[in-house]
């Protein structure tokens, strides 16, 4: 499984941006968002079912960010709206479990990240 995101960028406090996660092949899979920021460990932001559509989210992002799937495009959105400074990171997706708490260990693949700066 390969994954490749993009969307990143920088954005004023309040603004929003839209990551995209091309999933090479889901092979029954769940999608997870992560991120990470300097000197922080990596946290679980979001993921979404592979076999039910149930999505998690991070108590810090709830209401504020929805992830979704386009199955057409191999494609997992994460939408992200009012956001704030401290959402700054590198944010990553990758394949692996979505069963509740958003865990990395439980995921096994991995792409490369993509810098989102919020300024204030």
């Amino acid at each position: 499984v390969q994954l490749q995101a993009s969307g990143g960028g920088l954005v004023q406090a309040g603004g929003s941006l839209r990551l995209s996660c091309v999933v090479s092949t889901f092979s029954g899979y769940s999608i997870g968002w992560f991120r990470q920021a300097p000197g922080k460990e990596r946290e679980g932001v979001s993921c979404i079912s592979r076999y039910d559509s149930k999505t998690s989210y991070s108590d810090s992002v709830k209401g504020r960010f929805t992830i979704s799937t386009d199955y057409a495009k191999n494609t997992v959105y994460l939408q992200m709206n009012n956001l704030r400074p401290e959402d700054t990171a590198t944010y990553y997706c990758a394949a692996g479990l979505c069963s509740g708490p958003i865990r990395p260990y439980e995921y096994d693949y991995w792409g490369k990240g993509t810098l989102v700066t919020v300024s204030s």
